[in-house]
């Protein structure tokens, strides 16, 4: 590709998102690289070093996005892209020797949390889940005092934390992780790089659903791993290759240009989201809510030391009213809303909303009446009246 690892590094993140992964220049040769549809590639005798062999090995596709991706988050090496979210959260996993210990934040990905529970109930793995913004704690579950406890072997860390918005301290943290001889994973999902880079802060491999912010328009499930260690990442490689849990070439494709507009979604969502969490913080049909960007929020000082800004995701939770619980007053709203859209995912252009209780795997510390908004690119005053409305009805 065109842009050098040298003056990729020399460039701000909001140009590498455009100038990253491009075809040669060339004459005649297109500004974005082709869509290879191709299962299998010519070749004879053993296959070398860089040869491509076959299509769940390799595809062409696949390279611009890992190239611009690995910049972004600050590795000389290219990243991973894997076919959805899970795969790469199964790729990351797989790295844990049998028997060993996963500690993993008691808020996350409710994906993330599923499988390594059923890991750890076939015995695979031992689980200690933790709330990953108390520091103490963490490093205690890391290495644990007694002469029958065991270190850990992985920490998973996600900062902020889906969906109660929980800031970790990834640089003290990785430090007492690697002091236990633990390999860190950080799930970077809701900051993106634009926002922070765990590898930078001493993670060892970050994970994302590309899905989201990186792709950014709802189109396309996709994940992706990035570390800096070569080791690591032929282990992650041959998961990969040995597991299928490939990414498809048009998917690959859509996700690159998605990535093209990202510091813009970025550097809009951000801004909506302040404005917002603001606003609704006043309401009183709000009985608490999450944003790192407010100075009163528990995590708002921890966080302005390892992110360039606060994310687009507000967490609130919805005061009960009379007749209604928590629970009901906040289905009422999503119910109640035009404008934001009651969906699952978030990170796209479109503002979604949803209460994440209603996700039977959702942890049960997860309070009922919570609310989680993604903001996206629409005109703030739109999504505040939208909000405001459905609010005022309810506590009317």
């Amino acid at each position: 590709m065109s842009l050098s690892e040298q003056r990729a590094a020399s460039l701000a993140a909001e140009t590498v998102v455009v100038a990253a992964g491009r075809p040669p220049r060339d004459r005649d040769q297109p500004v974005n690289p082709p869509i290879v549809l191709s299962s299998t590639y010519f070749g004879s005798g053993p296959l070398a070093d860089g040869d491509r062999g076959y299509g769940r090995y390799s595809n062409p596709t696949w390279d611009p996005f890992e190239e611009a991706l690995g910049q972004l988050e600050g590795s000389e090496l290219p990243g991973l892209l894997y076919a959805s979210g899970l795969a790469a959260v199964s790729s990351a996993l797989s790295l844990i020797p049998a028997g060993g210990v996963l500690v993993m934040p008691t808020h996350s990905y409710s994906g993330s949390l599923v499988m390594a529970a059923e890991l750890a109930q076939k015995g695979f793995i031992e689980l200690r889940t933790v709330d990953i913004a108390d520091t103490e704690a963490v490093k205690e579950a890391l290495s644990p005092r007694g002469p029958a406890a065991r270190p850990a072997a992985m920490l998973w860390l996600e900062s902020p934390t889906n969906p109660m918005l929980g800031i970790a301290d990834i640089p003290a943290l990785a430090e007492a992780a690697h002091a236990a001889g633990a390999i860190v994973v950080t799930d970077n999902t809701f900051s993106t790089p634009l926002v922070q880079q765990p590898l930078l802060l001493g993670s060892d491999i970050v994970l994302h659903s590309v899905t989201k912010y990186l792709a950014g328009h709802s189109d396309v499930v996709l994940g992706a791993l990035v570390t800096s260690n070569p080791d690591i990442r032929s282990a992650l490689l041959h998961h990969r290759i040995i597991h299928g849990g490939i990414a498809g070439p048009f998917e690959a494709w859509l996700a690159l240009r998605g990535l093209r507009t990202l510091a813009l979604r970025i550097e809009r969502s951000q801004a909506s989201a302040k404005v917002l969490a603001e606003r609704l913080a006043a309401h009183p049909m709000i009985e608490s809510l999450r944003f790192p960007g407010l100075p009163s929020d528990p995590g708002h000082e921890r966080a302005k030391t390892q992110m360039k800004g606060f994310g687009s995701i507000i967490c609130i939770q919805v005061a009960p009213v009379a007749g209604l619980s928590g629970a009901d007053a906040a289905d009422a709203l999503v119910r109640a809303l035009e404008l934001w859209l009651p969906a699952t995912s978030l990170g796209g252009v479109e503002s979604l909303i949803e209460r994440r209780r209603r996700h039977t795997a959702e942890p049960a510390s997860v309070p009922e009446n919570l609310v989680r908004l993604s903001v996206g690119i629409e005109n703030v005053e739109d999504l505040w009246a939208d909000l405001k409305q459905a609010l005022d009805a309810l506590d009317g």
